[in-house]
């Protein structure tokens, strides 16, 4: 297969999966992350490059890696909702103190995220003090205390 399509083929993949797995396993990366990430790159360079290890392969792979970021960069600005469905849109799932059970399930994020992202930023020790917690696209949980914003 020719290596631009390869190229193309891995990173549509790679971007699929990732979307997939949720915005959590961005933020948080653990031992068992990490190690699965290296693993994923070796079989990934194996896939894209096969039996072709010569420069103008390599040169071809990444000008059609970043081509394609480029125009996936260039949809997302150009079509909202395209940028909706490949990066997601932030998501409350505390309100007023309580817990959004479903969307915490869904979003694979627990309690315990929440009370250490409102101790680390504002100190904060139960649920009830949080006004507001959101998970971010990128995986990180914003969390707006009461008394924020006048109140």
């Amino acid at each position: 297969m020719n290596p631009v399509l390869r190229g193309a083929a891995i990173y549509l993949f790679l971007l699929i999966i990732f979307r997939i797995m949720g915005k959590r396993s961005l933020s948080e990366t653990t031992t068992f992350d990490f190690i699965l990430l290296l693993i994923i790159s070796e079989v990934t360079q194996q896939a894209l490059v096969g039996e072709d290890n010569s420069l103008t392969a390599a040169f071809i792979l990444i000008i059609t890696l970043v081509t394609l970021d480029l125009s996936l960069s260039f949809l997302k600005d150009r079509f909202k909702l395209f940028g909706k469905f490949v990066e997601g849109t932030p998501l409350v799932v505390v309100e007023k103190g309580k817990p959004l059970k479903e969307r915490m399930k869904k979003s694979r994020v627990e309690n315990d995220d929440i009370l250490e992202a409102a101790r680390l930023n504002f100190g904060l020790e139960r649920m009830e003090q949080i006004k507001y917690a959101v998970l971010e696209k990128d995986g990180s949980i914003s969390i707006i205390p009461y008394g924020a914003g006048g109140e």
